[in-house]
């Protein structure tokens, strides 16, 4: 059986609408809060959403004690919440992950693959550079929720 090996272009309307072209968001928010508001957003896309998976941060941040509906902790298709508690350990956690990831060496991710009508794998390819600019946001947004007492809020 041959194989039709497809790219990710975020450029592409077509590739937009897949399932598996996921984005995401990170807010800053008051779990004591008697009502739903948001003190900051930081989004998530389509290539930093992949490479949180690829390279293993949602695996290696799980280890935080993450609420979420479902009780499956920060995951994909799911919302969950980590109190401001947490903070510093998740900042170490990137940290450490930061220092994993070699700058100068793309990768491709395998986003998913089907056999019927045609045969497909979808991939994408993560830029490492971009990936830890990312993550350079992230660890300056959980700074300032961790000095404001601010608890964070998932939607991947």
């Amino acid at each position: 059986m041959e194989i039709t090996h497809i790219l990710i272009d975020d450029k592409n309307p077509v590739h937009r609408e897949l399932s598996i072209y996921r984005t995401g968001e990170i807010s800053r928010i008051r779990l004591s809060d008697t009502g739903y508001r948001t003190y900051g957003t930081l989004a998530i896309s389509a290539h930093n959403h992949t490479a949180l998976f690829h390279f293993d941060l949602i695996e290696s941040l799980n280890a935080l004690p993450f609420i979420s509906e479902t009780g499956q902790g920060l995951d994909s298709w799911d919302e969950a919440f980590l109190d401001h508690s947490q903070l510093e350990k998740m900042l170490g956690i990137l940290r450490e992950a930061e220092r994993q990831i070699d700058p100068e060496k793309k990768e491709k991710a395998l986003l998913g693959w089907h056999d019927k009508p045609l045969a497909a794998a979808y991939w994408r390819e993560i830029d490492p550079k971009e990936f830890l600019g990312f993550l350079e946001e992230l660890k300056t947004f959980a700074g300032k929720a961790m000095e404001e007492k601010y608890d964070l809020e998932f939607i991947l």
